[in-house]
Order: C-alpha cells, then sequence, then structure tokens
C-alpha cells in the first residue's frame, strides 16, 4: 500500500509516518520545507495545484493524509488570505488529485469548527466557527465531502513527545519551563479534549486498514480545561504545581477569539474503533513513557 501523508514533519503526521512504516507500508512523507521526515520525503506546498498534481502522477497513492494546514490561529486571522490559500485552496488540490487518482482521502480537521457554547459536541452538531482558522478547516471539510470515499477526523489540542516542525507542543512547553522552575500563566476557562499524537495516528491506521468513512471525533476521551490538562501533566511528571497562575482567557489579548468550550463527544469513534481514544490517564501515562525512552 501506498501511503501519502501531507504535514508530514507535524506533530501528528511524523508519528502517523513512524507507525505505518513499521507496518510495512510504503509511505510518501510530504512537506512545504522538505524537511527531515519518516519514509519517502516528498517537498510540496499543496496551494500549488500542478506541483500537487504532479507528486499524485508520480506517487499513485492509495491513500492520503491531508494533515498538512496553518495552525496558527492568530496568523489565520490576521493574515486570512494565507490561510484560505493553504487550508481550503490547498485542501481542493489534494482533494481533486485524490479523486483523479482514486485515493482514499483523510482529512484532518479540527474541533475550532464549533462555536465553543456548550462542548461534547457530538459529529451530528452544526459546526459555527467563531474565528477565520475554524472557518477555513469547515470549508475544507465540506470540499472533502464532495469525495467518493473520505473520513473526516477531528482531533483536539494535539500534544506529543516530540517538537515537530520546530514547534513545542503545550504539554511539552509545560514540562520544559516548570522543570526549569519558572511560573506560567494557565486559563481556567477554556475546555478541549486534548488528544496524544500516537493514540490519533493509532486510529488512522485502523481507519487505513477498515475503510472506514465520514465524520469522526477522533480526540482523548476525557474533557478538561486548560488548567487541569496543566495539572494532570505537572501531577504525572512530578513538577511544582504552586508554579501554575490560575488566570482567564479575558486577561489574552488574542486576534483570534477561542472557543470557551470545544470540547468533543467520543461515543461514536468508542463504539466503531478497536483502537480507542484515550483516557488522560493512559495518554500522560504513554507520554511520559515516550519521553523516558528518548532519555528526556
Amino acid at each position: 500500500m501506498k501511503l501519502l501523508i501531507t504535514g508530514a514533519s507535524g506533530l501528528y503526521g511524523s508519528k502517523l509516518a513512524q507507525l505505518a512504516l513499521g507496518k510495512n507500508i510504503e509511505v510518501y512523507s510530504s512537506d512545504i520545507q522538505g524537511l527531515s521526515v519518516y519514509g519517502k520525503c516528498v517537498k510540496l506546498d499543496i496551494s500549488g495545484k500542478e506541483q500537487v498534481e504532479e507528486a499524485f502522477k508520480t506517487i499513485k497513492p492509495d491513500v492520503v493524509v491531508h494533515a498538512a494546514t496553518l495552525t496558527d490561529v492568530d496568523k489565520c486571522e490576521t493574515n486570512k488570505e494565507l490561510a484560505w490559500q493553504v487550508n481550503v485552496e490547498g485542501t481542493k488540490n489534494i482533494v481533486d488529485a485524490a479523486k483523479r487518482a482514486g485515493s482514499f482521502l483523510i482529512y484532518i480537521s479540527t474541533d475550532y469548527v464549533f462555536s465553543g457554547d456548550k462542548g461534547n459536541y457530538k459529529e451530528t452538531d452544526k459546526p459555527n466557527p467563531i474565528n477565520y482558522y475554524g472557518l477555513t478547516k469547515l470549508k475544507a471539510e465540506e470540499i472533502v465531502q464532495t469525495q467518493q470515499e473520505y473520513f473526516i477526523a477531528r482531533p483536539s489540542v494535539i500534544y506529543g513527545s516530540t517538537p515537530a516542525a520546530g514547534k513545542v507542543n503545550f504539554a511539552l512547553w509545560l514540562i520544559e519551563t516548570l522543570r526549569k522552575a519558572e511560573r506560567v500563566k494557565i486559563v481556567t476557562d477554556q475546555w478541549n479534549t486534548p488528544t496524544l499524537n500516537t493514540n490519533l495516528a493509532e486510529m488512522t491506521l485502523e481507519v487505513i486498514e477498515r475503510r472506514l468513512t465520514g465524520i469522526y471525533h477522533t480526540c482523548g476521551a476525557t474533557r478538561v480545561s486548560r488548567l487541569e490538562f496543566a495539572m494532570q501533566i505537572a501531577d504525572v511528571f512530578g513538577l511544582d504545581k504552586g508554579l501554575i497562575d490560575k488566570v482567564s482567557s479575558s486577561q489574552f489579548t488574542w486576534p483570534a477569539k477561542r472557543p470557551m468550550d470545544s470540547s468533543l463527544d467520543t461515543s461514536q469513534v468508542q463504539k466503531t474503533l478497536k483502537k480507542k481514544p484515550l483516557e488522560m490517564a493512559q495518554a500522560l501515562k504513554q507520554l511520559k513513557l515516550e519521553l523516558s525512552q528518548k532519555g528526556t
């Protein structure tokens, strides 16, 4: 099987490539910068239609996992043209090429397609994004749904044991900062369902294997506030919780609005997959194991 992963230097894409190689899948890892990746490296700018078409003609992928996206929520708000070009036009290019190649398409979306007014969103709830990032991801979902065979995965706050594409995720940032005995400000009034990249990658491999279709909430199984997430990380890693200052999100000025509660209900994916979304305690145990294996 030939698997093409876009955004393969990212936190999720790199883990998926690593695990897929372990299953003897032929992995093509594409990235705009041509960074060091797992599998065969393909330098690809998804917003370039001809470049995408050429890559698909050359590779002829059986499966495409489209994870490349502009994830910086504030940058999407201040540079809407770029956000649209990457997240919407880029997805359209991938979808068109996947249609022609007859590839099974998996699209990695986000919990930010929801407004955050109620939380515990089910797949049947109507999306209503409150920032431009969420809007571009929703538009991309709509484009993906014109494909005959597709799977839309919605994770939430992806974290993992490796800094990816030069960025440190929330969990790693918190661990590193508290280890240096520095104080951190963490908001008490934002809720989500954080997703360990390894768990998401394992669920994706099952989706590929079984050719599942539809929209699924493939995030962690535990709804937590950002503060609770931080406190649990500190507990598991034996760090000083006294360094965590509780603040309200109103104390921050961000260009883009954040949903207050974009947590996702995982009951559908729990029923469907053998690889279940992990509870927070299990996920953090796995994170600790992965970090210990790296000697960090």
